[in-house]
């Protein structure tokens, strides 16, 4: 980047963009190893060691079919813990509210926070609040920050896939992003989706024992943006078959109206999880037995073929590339 450049919306996108800016600057000043690592978390040294993660929700409307921005917080938190295979035990919070902010909608939000918590099974151990002047906020901002434990058998790290790894999907795609675009009303679209927003780690718990190189929840970007986060400058591909992923009709319909990619649409309760050939079938039955995922698929594959690619079988019988998308799609998703 150039300093003659102006950051975009693109730039929070969880695309290219993002990426650029991460790599293009922020890794020019901020250059510790563990964060170089961009992971969703960090892996703190020691023994037994800790994962730590942050994050900051700026989701507009703050109400939405599904969810909250309460809601999302923790959940957005708790999920980055829970994909770098670590149990979520604590997290802290922080408040920017815009003055004028309805002290009714605030306590809407803390007891969405407080459920959420309850639902997790973590506690918030510390907060702050800041106030701005109006117009400086919209409304509300939060800022999560969570800690946890390795409690997967073997180190969830992408570089221990292999060719033949089985590549699932915990269930319906594209739901968080088309339910808080049709709650903004800008288009005139009425649907009955709801966000998938949800805690994760009560399903992906179920697979601690297994063999499971990789997981992500696939929020900014979606599934396309996650899975070429996994397949970059790796010795391997990937490769996912278009009949296999559960796009819900109402998703498909809305990406169809707008000519949006389902595949770079965000999800907030979902994991997409590598698992070792040998385990794949057991993974898909752990995984159903759950609430969260009983719509749970295999998507796809690890390949030897198209390194650093991820390439999608289409129902017409041919194969395309699959991109992540190069800017924002949906702005403030989350």
């Amino acid at each position: 980047m150039d300093k003659k450049d102006t950051i975009l919306l693109a730039h929070g996108g969880g695309g290219s963009r993002s990426a650029e800016l991460t790599r293009g600057l922020f890794q020019r000043f901020l250059r510790d190893p563990l964060l170089l690592e961009m992971d969703d978390a960090a892996r703190l040294p020691g023994r037994p060691g800790a994962v730590f993660t942050t994050d900051s929700f700026v989701v507009r409307p703050l109400f939405f079919p599904g969810g909250d921005i309460g809601r999302l917080a923790v959940c957005g938190t708790v999920n980055d813990l829970a994909v770098m295979g670590a149990e979520p035990l604590w997290l802290s919070i922080g408040f920017i509210i815009e003055e004028g902010f309805p002290v009714a909608g605030l306590e809407r939000v803390l007891a969405s926070i407080a459920r959420a918590c309850r639902e997790a099974g973590v506690r918030i151990v510390c907060a702050d609040t800041k106030v701005v002047e109006r117009g400086k906020a919209d409304g509300l901002f939060i800022n999560t920050s969570g800690i946890g434990r390795p409690a997967f058998r073997r180190p969830v790290l992408a570089g221990r896939a292999r060719p033949g790894d089985a590549v699932l999907v915990s269930g319906p795609i594209g739901l968080h992003g088309v339910a808080v675009l049709t709650a903004r009303g800008e288009f005139g679209l009425e649907t009955r989706v709801r966000s998938d927003v949800a805690p994760l780690w009560g399903l992906v718990k179920t697979c601690r024992l297994l063999d499971v190189p990789f997981m992500r929840d696939p929020t900014r970007g979606g599934l396309a943006q996650t899975l070429n986060e996994l397949a970059q400058g790796r010795p391997f591909g990937v490769r996912i078959d278009e009949a296999s992923l559960p796009v819900p009709r109402d998703v498909a319909a809305v990406c169809d109206l707008l000519g949006l990619d389902p595949l770079q649409v965000a999800n907030e309760g979902k994991v997409v999880m590598v698992v070792s050939a040998r385990d794949a079938a057991r993974a898909l039955r752990l995984l159903r037995r759950q609430r969260l995922g009983r719509g749970a698929r295999r998507i796809g594959e690890i390949t030897a073929e198209n390194r650093g690619r991820v390439v999608m079988a289409t129902r017409a019988g041919s194969e395309r590339i699959v991109m992540p998308p190069a800017g924002e799609i949906l702005p403030r998703i989350c």
